[in-house]
């Protein structure tokens, strides 16, 4: 081969790795857009295992969800199986919740972090540190028309656009992304 065909061809091969990467970036981007994501999308972000109050549980991925906000950040949850924990525990520590931004649940801030959750007796959703420490009190309400309750869903608020709620079946409550 001579230099002007070797030449040619690493331009070649140059331009279509370039190519290759700014195409697999923009796939990227676009599968990465704002918005609820599916239990295959979250479970696929979400560990395996997560910690609470000294144990660690496996998440179930197919009670699992979340949203991408515009700058990327996430806000994931997902059912846990809490069979280790004793049972004054697994009444209040349903599922685990991760945000990277904070979330105002009707007034209440909850700071970027990892949480505990579950919905009590009372018409309440307690939220607690990894430590099992109550953080955060908010009420939850019934969806009777629900289409498909699913043991754990977050989806958009029909009311408001920037609101979502927070589902475990046809109990929900109401957070908004800061």
């Amino acid at each position: 081969m001579n230099n002007s065909m070797t030449r040619t061809l690493r331009f070649f091969i140059a331009t279509s790795f370039l190519l290759a990467i700014f195409a697999g970036f923009a796939l990227a981007q676009s599968s990465a857009q704002p918005g609820v994501l599916t239990h295959e999308q979250a479970a696929a972000i979400l560990p395996d295992r997560v910690f609470f109050h000294g144990q660690s549980a496996t998440i179930q991925g197919r009670n699992s969800s979340g949203i991408r906000l515009a700058g990327g950040k996430l806000v994931l949850a997902a059912a846990v199986d809490t069979g280790g924990y004793s049972s004054s525990i697994q009444e209040s520590y349903q599922a685990y919740l991760i945000t990277e931004v904070p979330l105002s649940f009707l007034g209440k801030t909850l700071p970027p972090g990892a949480y505990g959750f579950g919905f009590v007796a009372g018409g309440k959703m307690i939220v607690m540190d990894v430590g099992g420490n109550e953080v955060l009190t908010a009420p939850v309400a019934k969806d009777a028309a629900l289409a498909r309750p699913t043991p754990l869903q977050i989806l958009a608020d029909p009311a408001s656009p920037e609101l979502y709620r927070l589902y475990l079946g046809r109990t929900f409550a109401t957070f908004s992304p800061q």
